[in-house]
C-alpha cells in the first residue's frame, strides 16, 4: 500500500488483511527464513500498534470518557472491534459477544419455529448451544445451522476453540439428546449439501437492506437468484421470489395481517394466483398443504445484511 492510499471502508480494510496474508505466503518462495522474517515483521508491527491502542484506551479511561456509550460504539464498529479483538482489548467478554451474535440470527430461526440458547462458554473456549423448537421439514434447516449460527458466532468471537450443539431428542421428548461437536455436525450437513444437484450456498451482501422499513418489500437478485425480502415489525425475512403455486414472481405482494391474526402477523399474497404465505412460518402456504415459499437465511452484521443463496449447479 502506497503512502497515498488509505483504508477507508470495510471492503478496503478486509482487502488489506487478505493482502497481508498473500504477501506472507508469497515470501515463502524465498525460503523458510524469508517467511519467518515476514511473520516476525508483521507480529512486531501489530504488537507496536496494539500497545499504542491499549495506551489510548487507558488515557481515555483515566479522563472519564470511556463510558458505556463509547464502549458500545467501539464494539459496534467492525474495524475497531476487530483490532480490539486482536489485542485482547474488546470491551465485551466472549459470552456477551456470542449472545449478541445469536440475537442477530434469532429472527431467521424464529421464522422456522426454532430458537437457540447459549448454555455457556468453557474455560478453554468451547461454546455450548442448545437448539430449541423445531426446524424439521424446513427446506433450509441445514443452511440455518451451517451458515447462520456458526458464521455469526465465529465472526463475533474468533478466539473460540469450538462449538458444541445440544439438540432435542428425536420426537421432541425425553430431554436433550447427545452433545455433538460442531465439526461432526457440520461435516454431515456439508455432505448433504454436496449431494448431486446441490452446489452449496454462499453469502451475498445486500447494500441498504438494513434500512427496509416495517411492512416494506424489496425485490433484488443475489447471485443468480431472484429474491424477495420483507420486514415484519423489526424482523427481516428473505425468500426466493417465486410463488410455489403459480410459479411466478411475487412482484407487487405486500405483507398484511390476517383477519383475527396476532400483532406482528405477516402474510404475503401472490398477486397472480392469490395464494397466501405465512412469513413467520418459513413461508408456509395457508391455502394448500405442502406448499411453501423457499426461505433464504439472513445474517445481520451491523449495517450489513447478507443473504445465503444456493451456488449455481454445475452441468
Amino acid at each position: 500500500m502506497s503512502a497515498q492510499e488509505t483504508v477507508s471502508g470495510p471492503a478496503d480494510w478486509r482487502a488489506a488483511g487478505d493482502r497481508i496474508d498473500t504477501l506472507i505466503a508469497a515470501s515463502a518462495a524465498g525460503g523458510a527464513v524469508a517467511r519467518e522474517r515476514s511473520e516476525e515483521l508483521v507480529r512486531l508491527v501489530t504488537d507496536f500498534y496494539g500497545a499504542g491502542l491499549e495506551r489510548l484506551l487507558g488515557l481515555v479511561h483515566e479522563h472519564g470518557r470511556l463510558d458505556d456509550e463509547v464502549l458500545a460504539a467501539l464494539a459496534a464498529d467492525d474495524l475497531v472491534a476487530s483490532l480490539l479483538l486482536v489485542h485482547g482489548l474488546h470491551p465485551y467478554g466472549v459470552e456477551t459477544r456470542v449472545e449478541e451474535a445469536l440475537e442477530s440470527v434469532r429472527p431467521y430461526l424464529g421464522s422456522h419455529g426454532g430458537d437457540v440458547e447459549l448454555l455457556g462458554v468453557t474455560a478453554d473456549g468451547v461454546v455450548t448451544l442448545r437448539l430449541l423448537g423445531s426446524c424439521d421439514g424446513c427446506p433450509s434447516s441445514s443452511a440455518t445451522l451451517k451458515l447462520a449460527v456458526r458464521s455469526a458466532v465465529e465472526a463475533a468471537a474468533p478466539e473460540i476453540t469450538g462449538i458444541e450443539v445440544e439438540a432435542p431428542a428425536a420426537g421432541g421428548a425425553g430431554g436433550p439428546g447427545p452433545l455433538v461437536t460442531v465439526d461432526s455436525l457440520f461435516s454431515r450437513l456439508h455432505e448433504a449439501a454436496s449431494a448431486p444437484g446441490d452446489g452449496g450456498s454462499s453469502w451475498e451482501a445486500v447494500p441498504g437492506l438494513d434500512a427496509l422499513e416495517p411492512g416494506g418489500v424489496r425485490h433484488f437478485t443475489a447471485g443468480a437468484i431472484p429474491v424477495l425480502a420483507c420486514r415484519i415489525g423489526s424482523d427481516l425475512f428473505a425468500f426466493r421470489d417465486w410463488c410455489a403455486r403459480c410459479e411466478r414472481s411475487l412482484e407487487g405482494a405486500v405483507p398484511a395481517r390476517r383477519l383475527g391474526g396476532a400483532s406482528g402477523d405477516g402474510v404475503l399474497r401472490c398477486p397472480g394466483c392469490r395464494a397466501h404465505y405465512d412469513v413467520r412460518r418459513a413461508g408456509a402456504c395457508l391455502d394448500e398443504d405442502g406448499l411453501h415459499l423457499d426461505p433464504l437465511p439472513l445474517l445481520v452484521d451491523g449495517p450489513t445484511v447478507s443473504v445465503a443463496v444456493p451456488a449455481p449447479v454445475s452441468a
